[in-house]
């Protein structure tokens, strides 16, 4: 080994720049390193954390949109065997003492593809029908608790009669 002779000065020097050089590669490899890995395990945890909260959220969603569906299915099965909304429209008519007034009831082609259920669409037209009638006639039809919605609705003054009133109304529901 190289045998160097050298004053209590220059050791004192040749400690200190060896000290100084461990300490810089202590703190290079191991400290920075160990810190900027800490740090990144921080924010994986907490995105890990974010997108469990998020998946928790989408659960509850999930759920709620479950349970719909499970509740759209019950209502469509505790319907009559035979039921057609055009039927039901027709039997709303007679109650409401509006029947003599429809002029025309079509069903569209069915616009909803695929999902589980099938979408049924009516259009009523009424001719020649008083407002009173005619919000007695909706009121009796529209079951949003047995899936019948108006879709659309067209009211025009009717030409050949004052005061009355000619509608087009689109019912559906869902089978």
């Amino acid at each position: 080994m190289l045998k160097v002779k050298l004053a209590k000065r220059e050791k004192y020097v040749v400690y200190t720049a060896t000290c100084f050089i461990a300490f810089f590669i202590l703190v290079n490899f191991l400290v920075i390193p160990f810190f900027k890995e800490r740090e990144r395990m921080r924010k994986g945890i907490k995105k890990a954390e974010d997108d469990l909260k998020e998946i928790a959220a989408l659960s509850l969603v999930y759920k709620g949109y479950q349970k719909g569906s499970m509740d759209v299915k019950r209502i469509i099965e505790e319907r009559d065997r035979g039921f057609t909304l055009a039927s039901y429209l027709e039997e709303a008519a007679r109650k409401t003492g509006v029947k003599d007034y429809i002029s025309g009831m079509t069903s569209p082609p069915s616009s909803s593809k695929g999902g589980l259920y099938e979408e049924s669409t009516v259009e009523l037209k009424l001719y020649g029908i008083n407002t009173e009638q005619l919000v007695r006639y909706l009121y009796t039809i529209e079951k949003p608790e047995d899936l019948i919605f108006i879709k659309r609705i067209t009211i025009s003054d009717n030409k050949k009669q004052e005061g009355y009133l000619d509608s087009v109304i689109q019912v559906l529901t869902y089978q």
